[in-house]
């Protein structure tokens, strides 16, 4: 039966409150002004004598310069696996490769009885395929919060970025790392595996991770009977056609800008593809093949339009959908936004997820 749902709560006006002064910064740095044009993104007058002009830039996060080279400002803090005792977690860094490495979340319950399991859940985070970390902190709060409220194992992938390796490189990390995890559970490898109950896999991810987590999807659904479900938070897709939302949400309260999606889009894509990539543009494509789908969107996210012709597109191939909106926020609110109206929409995201893993 095909289900959309939305979850709309009051849409008041709207004014974020951020407690944190680096979510401050960061939502400074992802947000550009009304009056932000797309080519101001591409930087050509500004110079570094050692690397030559900035040929592309969002203003905080990322800087690419003529010679190839990229820089990070470190605007978000990358914290270590510790968690707090209360948290009723443990958490560990795994190293998968020379170029990819994850951190594991596994609840209490499991961890500390040898007779439980718990369904995995493989998360990739956001950052438009060029930014972002699984040590970031935001992220690392989100998910020991997520694993223990959900009663699901996490492993938080740390994807190859962009440009330094353009798309597929972050797919094939995912799909590479779902592989490693069945290829332990079947040879009794590491210990901790053992906690996860590999026949309930599910994929998961925000932004670009959601667009991860996607093509990830579409990759192993043929061959892999394990996956019962896909998890699209905000899901970062696009096209050449400029959907309503996207001309016409240009909020403070939301993180992402068309600007910024533009140039993430030139940086992560094949160099001469267009955004009707079908990396970029999955409706260009079938998408028949997905199991059941969970999609949360964002009343002020200018990928909301987008998001749900998705849903609509999925549910005409037969699939079941789950769509919810929350009403008052923005893009990654969940990780981005401390305020109050975002605090009630998290908590009902993360047992809206909980539903969707323990059906």
């Amino acid at each position: 039966m095909n289900l959309i749902s939305l979850h709309l709560g009051q849409l008041k006006p709207y004014q974020q409150y951020y407690t944190s002064k680096v979510k401050e910064s960061l939502m400074a740095a992802l947000s550009f002004t009304h009056n932000h044009q797309p080519s101001d993104n591409r930087r050509g007058g500004s110079h570094n004598h050692r690397h030559g002009p900035i040929v592309e830039e969002i203003e905080g996060l990322i800087k690419v310069f003529n010679d190839g080279c990229v820089e990070r400002p470190p605007i978000v803090p990358t914290v270590s696996a510790t968690v707090h005792p209360s948290a009723k977690v443990t958490a560990f860094d795994i190293k998968l490769s020379n170029d990819t490495w994850a951190r594991a979340y596994i609840p209490d319950a499991a961890a500390f009885s040898p007779s439980v399991t718990l369904p995995l859940l493989v998360y990739f985070h956001g950052g438009g395929f060029c930014v972002g970390s699984a040590a970031w902190s935001c992220y690392h709060d989100f998910l020991t919060d997520l694993a223990v409220t959900a009663r699901c194992v996490i492993v938080s992938v740390n994807y190859r970025l962009a440009p330094e390796h353009r798309l597929p490189a972050a797919y094939d990390d995912g799909v590479n790392v779902v592989s490693w995890l069945m290829k332990q559970g079947s040879n009794g490898g590491y210990s901790w595996v053992s906690k996860c109950d590999l026949s309930n896999l599910f994929l998961a991810g925000d932004s670009a991770g959601a667009n991860i987590a996607y093509q990830v999807a579409l990759k192993i659904t043929n061959t892999s009977k394990n996956l019962k479900g896909v998890i699209l938070i905000h899901p970062f897709f696009g096209g050449e056609a400029r959907t309503f939302s996207e001309k016409q949400q240009q909020s403070k309260s939301s993180a992402l800008t068309l600007s910024a999606s533009d140039t993430y889009w030139r940086l992560a894509l094949p160099r001469g593809a267009s955004r009707d990539h079908p990396w970029c543009n999955p409706l260009v494509s079938s998408s028949a093949r997905l199991p059941t789908t969970m999609v949360f969107m964002a009343e002020f996210d200018i990928l909301k339009d987008r998001n749900m012709e998705m849903c609509k597109v999925m549910r005409s191939h037969g699939k079941r959908v789950e769509g919810i909106i929350h009403g008052g926020v923005g893009h990654a609110f969940h990780i981005l936004d401390k305020s109050s109206v975002s605090r009630d929409r998290i908590h009902d995201m993360m047992y809206r997820l909980r539903n969707f893993i323990h059906p």
